[in-house]
């Protein structure tokens, strides 16, 4: 295992000061907090990068938080400039992956009658649109390419303005475009030096229902047939959600987008897709919250068989997350030792209804997770969101890999 120390000034944090660039060998996990929706930029050791869904909510309700920093920019803008800030290629950076869990505005930008247009081709900017005009995407992944028909047509100015950005940047700039392949370990990999960081992973685990099995690149379809569902059955979007678990060494990572695990009262039990995603998946260091902690979340197998030390809780709303799945996330019945629980953004209202919200080793700010070279040990990072200057609130850690 490399000891911190050996990292020298990018491993040495300092609370108050501005964080320490990436080397490489680090892999950094910024969970970025706009108060509008996810996302996720993710550094890997030879300086590849990922863009993890785009979120922009369109209309903010007494049951959102405010933007952050401002609302001087859009969450689409915010996004793109702390890429810029925190990419290992500055002045020319570009996303080597993006790749989005589902189509909710939450993960991949609401469009709007105030959404502005592109200055590159004919659509609008709202998240993932967005963040495109200001750092360019090789490759673009998600669960719908290219027919975008599952589980039924996906219609709406949300989903035509998407497609007509993947045309023009397919046709103008040369951006790929896959749909994501459960079971896979290929379609995310690293760039710059693969040979050189043989113990790195990314396995995509669930899309559409079908599910990694844990044995090679197998997979299982957790949903029936569309032919064998009634109406009433057919999944929504969030369970469709495309996940996948990143290893570097002794170091898991776990993000599953909206998944559920809690199926409604008289739903079928295959809504529960969160048990044959754990079953998979197996521990990990840390994980993020599945559907923001909704009541339909993180359920008890769930929690057990994933047993993270390390929670991130991108949260925006009055409900994230429920004081249900915040007991499970709490208890030891669930599984032992300790854990942390990391927000984003707690809504005040939150505290009121959720008791014991207070315990949480931060309610605020962007959230690093920073693995050391090899993937031995990880600290996990606070960033102050109310400038850009994203200077160091508070350092946990070292956490050791199991």
């Amino acid at each position: 295992m490399v000891s911190w120390l050996a990292l020298g000034w990018a491993g040495a944090q300092t609370i108050g000061e501005p964080l320490p660039a990436w080397t490489e060998g680090t892999l950094d996990i910024h969970q970025i907090n706009t108060g509008r929706g996810n996302a996720a930029f993710l550094v890997f050791p030879d300086g590849s990068t990922l863009l993890v869904d785009a979120g922009a909510l369109g209309n903010r309700t007494e049951r959102h938080v405010a933007p952050k920093p401002d609302d001087s920019h859009s969450a689409g803008e915010v996004i793109a400039r702390y890429i810029r800030r925190f990419h290992p290629k500055a002045e020319s950076a570009v996303l080597d992956y993006a790749l989005l869990t589902h189509f909710h505005g939450d993960h991949m930008g609401d469009v709007t009658a105030a959404s502005k247009p592109s200055s590159l081709g004919p659509y609008k900017l709202a998240g993932i649109t967005e963040v495109a005009e200001h750092v360019a995407i090789r490759t673009m992944l998600d669960r719908g390419w290219p027919t975008y028909d599952y589980p039924a047509p996906l219609q709406g100015a949300m989903m035509d303005n998407y497609r007509a950005f993947l045309k023009w940047q397919t046709e103008n700039r040369g951006m790929k475009v896959e749909r994501l392949k459960p079971g896979r370990n290929d379609q995310i990999r690293l760039v710059n030096s693969p040979a050189k960081y043989a113990d790195f992973e990314v396995r995509i685990v669930m899309a559409n229902g079908e599910v990694w099995t844990g044995v090679a690149s197998d997979t299982r379809h957790h949903f029936p047939p569309l032919s064998e569902m009634r109406p009433d059955d057919r999944p929504s979007e969030n369970p469709c959600s495309a996940g996948f678990r990143l290893s570097y060494g002794g170091f898991d990572y776990f993000s599953g987008g909206d998944i559920t695990g809690i199926p409604e009262p008289g739903a079928p039990a295959w809504h529960d897709v969160e048990t044959p995603v754990a079953k998979a998946v197996g521990p990990v260091e840390v994980s993020l919250l599945n559907h923001h902690g909704y009541i339909d979340s993180q359920n008890v197998f769930f929690l057990a068989a994933l047993r993270p030390r390390t929670w991130i809780l991108p949260v925006w709303d009055s409900a994230h997350p429920t004081p249900s799945v915040y007991n499970r996330l709490r208890s030891t019945r669930t599984y032992p030792g300790p854990r942390d629980l990391f927000m984003t953004n707690m809504h005040p209202a939150n505290r009121i209804v959720t008791p014991g919200l207070d315990q949480v080793a931060s309610q605020q700010g962007h959230i690093l997770v920073r693995v050391s070279p090899g993937g031995g040990d990880y600290r996990v990072i606070i960033l102050d969101d109310s400038a850009e200057i994203n200077k160091v609130k508070a350092v946990q850690g070292p956490f050791e890999t199991r």
